[in-house]
């Protein structure tokens, strides 16, 4: 039987939520329609396949790389 959520998965799930609203706002700078679709797919596909992993420290470090990911992909919005 799973856990209750803690409060620290309740910070984790906003930071989440936040991460991937900046990365489709970010993604509106891509001037090709198709490229734009396919980069914003595959942000959705990422969220998507770990959507439920619940491991606190897991959680942190896939934010870690996503947020790295990010940057390197998508320039500034």
């Amino acid at each position: 039987m799973p856990s209750a959520p803690t409060l620290k998965h309740f910070i984790l799930k906003q930071q989440v939520f936040d991460l991937y609203r900046y990365a489709i706002r970010a993604s509106r700078v891509i001037p090709d329609p198709v490229t734009r679709r396919e980069t914003v797919a595959w942000i959705r596909s990422e969220f998507e396949r770990n959507k439920h992993v619940t491991d606190i420290s897991l959680i942190e470090e896939k934010l870690k790389i996503c947020r790295r990911e990010i940057r390197q992909i998508l320039p500034c919005p």
